[in-house]
């Protein structure tokens, strides 16, 4: 199918430059402009946090062959706003379609010293450098704000490299915002194992020159501070656009905005899941990778919906951590195996039915997980409990 029309995709992370490939592979011929923030090509950002800094041929670009793919690639140059055109930091472009895709950013503490953060190619490049051996004589002491899956896998490499590492985290435990408290707390003897100094339940004041100052007067002396506290979607050049806002841009089931022939994806929007009965935003690489496919049918003609299981995996301390689903309005939390062992899952029922499962090396419990998820099929608790038992034959009859 192919439609005529000037397509212009703001953003170029791999959410708009997975628009681009998509809507080219389905047979649009008509003119594509992607518009991209950062000075550099589209990359993935999972291995940022993950083997890149441990690797230093790793490559994380997406080999973009703009030529082939006939795209007007602009490179650092920043939507600033949106009316009848796109609005840039360089000048304007009308559009037929227009596919919002600027992703997010990270939120900073107040304080006047120096903060990093792990969310650019560059960052990474800049904190791979400062963990390099041999660069200082004595261990690096890293400081890292929060002990999400980012804090998490920085501080997984900063003491495979042999820095000094303290995570300080507010909350009760790591991980707590994103799995709940009583889950997170199980991967904590994790840093202890690594030597990270954790400390949770502990509130930053400001970072400062040397280091943080903690709520009620205590420090955290740091050659570096790393904040990895979260991100918001990166939408404040859309106000005045009369787009509806809902934690990010608020989409419909075919990642429709309010606004006709508008389209959103990745990290800055927000998406009504069918499955779930509720609106998401979901920060994960499988979001990006997948809606695209949905708005270029969309942008064709169609009218096809996203409704997926979200997915999501992480690499820390030596564990290989994978969630599926979407655990929000769950009524129980069940463990298969012994979360002090190796191995283990935790999966969470509502209704009967499996809609979320964490697994810690135990990538047959999470591809068995997201298909059960999908099928909605009521479960029998007492055997999913039972890590002997296949989670595919837990179903009730």
């Amino acid at each position: 199918m192919t439609e005529s029309g000037r397509v212009v995709v703001a953003g170029a992370g791999l959410a708009g430059f997975r628009t681009v490939e998509e809507l080219r592979e389905r047979g649009f011929a008509g003119p594509i402009t992607l518009v991209g923030a950062e000075p550099r090509p589209p990359y993935d950002r999972p291995p940022l946090s993950k083997k890149f800094l441990a690797e230093p041929g790793l490559d994380p670009s997406l080999k973009a062959d703009f030529a082939a793919l006939e795209v007007d690639f602009r490179p650092d140059e920043a939507a600033t706003g949106l009316g009848d055109e796109l609005i840039t930091s360089r000048g304007a472009y009308p559009f037929d379609h227009l596919v919002l895709a600027t992703g997010a950013v990270p939120v900073a503490l107040p304080g006047d010293g120096r903060q990093r953060f792990l969310r650019t190619y560059d960052d990474a490049l800049a904190l791979r450098d400062l963990l390099r051996p041999g660069q200082r004589r004595k261990p690096l002491r890293l400081a890292i704000v929060g002990a999400g899956w980012i804090g998490a896998e920085l501080a997984t490499a900063a003491a495979a490299h042999g820095s000094e590492v303290t995570v300080v985290e507010a909350g009760p435990a790591p991980l707590a915002a994103a799995i709940g408290a009583q889950l997170g707390a199980q991967t904590a003897r994790w840093y202890a194992a690594a030597g990270v100094d954790l400390r949770v339940a502990t509130a930053v004041e400001a970072v400062r020159p040397g280091g943080l100052d903690l709520a009620g007067g205590a420090r955290v002396e740091a050659d570096e501070v790393v904040t990895a506290v979260g991100v918001r979607p990166a939408i404040g050049w859309l106000e005045g656009s009369g787009l509806r806002i809902e934690n990010g841009v608020a989409v419909d089931a075919g990642l429709r905005t309010s606004r006709p022939r508008v389209f959103a994806a990745g990290d800055c929007a927000s998406f009504e899941s069918r499955r779930f009965g509720r609106r998401l935003r979901v920060e994960h690489w499988d979001v990006a990778l997948h809606q695209p496919e949905v708005i270029a049918a969309n942008v064709l003609g169609g009218d096809e919906v996203y409704d997926p299981v979200p997915y999501f995996w992480s690499e820390q301390f030596g564990r290989m951590v994978q969630y599926v689903g979407h655990h929000g309005g769950a009524e129980s939390l069940l463990w298969r195996g012994d979360p002090a062992g190796p191995t283990w899952s935790a999966c969470w029922l509502a209704a009967g039915r499996l809609v979320a499962i964490l697994t810690v090396d135990r990538p047959r419990d999470m591809l068995q997980g997201r298909r059960l998820i999908a099928s909605a099929a009521p479960v029998d608790a007492s055997r999913l409990t039972d890590p002997a038992i296949p989670v595919k034959e837990t179903v009730l009859a």
